[in-house]
């Protein structure tokens, strides 16, 4: 049995410039962070005495004997991918809900990797999984996805990453005094929507749409660099929610999709009862919303969306890991 554990991320700023539709002609950067809320993958090898071959375990339960006919995206796609022949039972287990803001198809395809190494008895380096999980989930799933979900899930950590004009990628660890790291950490509130919804309905019109909206993701990319000085200086760190605040005004202009009436309502009432700015995670439309709320005043925030779920989180550092490994079973 192989388990390896896999981190969800926050995106801070410059989503949306993670695409290689746009940082191929153009510059691309995100501030991101790897946090303790995860995704687990168990997968063993099943003995010859089923009558399936493999057996998936993840929203529904799925029983085959071909590969191609595994439903699940990812895991048949990973399955061809590595040209992989034998018997698996793959389950998929998390903390937090799926479609929600957070990174965590591709967590899943980060961890369903990393365990399929393991179980062959290879250690791959995280930069390699981070490649493999963009390969499989762009060019062989067909999904209109960024670069930055994937990276983050393998690397883990507080960091800026560049992406450049060659599809090359640079991940920089933010250097940052850990009182002020954990004065971030202390006055970021994530609370969960209640609805989920399917990034690529968003991020497909967001792919139409990148030459329409250079002047807006341009500006996105520059607060990048405004709030990376703003947490490595001796400025007020509660500006940083100023800046969440005027990211969240450019995103929704992207697209109609990234906001609802509901999310519309939520962030005004987190507002109104003390925050000082916020933003949905991911490609928008529900799922998570992130707000930065000076300590306080969260008691006020919290109450007033007593009914959405508050989900207290910190930073993580590490990327995904095999957490138990014992092979084992039958070769």
């Amino acid at each position: 049995m192989i388990i390896t554990r896999t981190p969800f991320r926050i995106s801070f700023f410059g989503g949306g410039t993670d695409f290689p539709e746009w940082f191929i002609k153009n510059d691309g950067a995100v501030l991101t962070s790897a946090i303790d809320k995860y995704c687990y993958i168990s997968c063993r090898k099943l003995p010859p005495f089923f009558e399936y071959k493999y057996r998936i375990v993840w929203s529904r339960i799925e029983l085959v004997n071909d590969k191609s006919d595994i439903f699940h995206p990812s895991v048949r796609e990973t399955l061809k991918y590595l040209n992989d022949d034998n018997s698996y039972e793959i389950s998929h287990n998390a903390d937090l809900p799926a479609r929600s803001g957070l990174g965590s198809s591709s967590a899943f395809t980060v961890g369903l990797l990393n365990a399929l190494y393991a179980i062959r008895g290879q250690i791959v380096e995280n930069t390699r999984l981070a490649d493999e999980a963009i390969h499989i989930e762009r060019n062989l799933n067909k999904e209109a996805v960024g670069y930055q979900d994937q990276i983050i899930a393998s690397h883990g950590g507080f960091n800026k990453i560049i992406f450049n004009k060659n599809q090359s990628y640079t991940v920089k660890p933010i250097v940052i005094a850990r009182s002020r790291l954990q004065d971030l950490e202390g006055n970021l509130m994530l609370f969960f929507t209640g609805f989920s919804r399917f990034s690529s309905d968003i991020t497909q019109k967001h792919v139409q749409n990148i030459d329409k909206n250079d002047l807006i993701l341009e500006k996105m990319h520059e607060l990048v660099d405004i709030s990376i000085e703003l947490i490595q200086g001796e400025k007020d760190i509660s500006n940083f929610g100023h800046l969440m605040h005027e990211t969240w005004g450019l995103k929704k202009t992207l697209s109609s999709a990234v906001s609802t009436t509901e999310i519309d309502d939520i962030y005004n009432k987190g507002i109104k009862n003390g925050a000082i700015g916020g933003k949905i995670l991911g490609a928008g439309g529900g799922g998570f919303i992130l707000f930065y709320v000076p300590k306080d005043q969260q008691e006020k925030v919290r109450k007033s969306l007593k009914d959405l779920i508050h989900v207290p989180f910190k930073f993580e550092n590490s990327g995904s890991k095999v957490v138990l490994y014992q092979p084992g079973g039958l070769d």
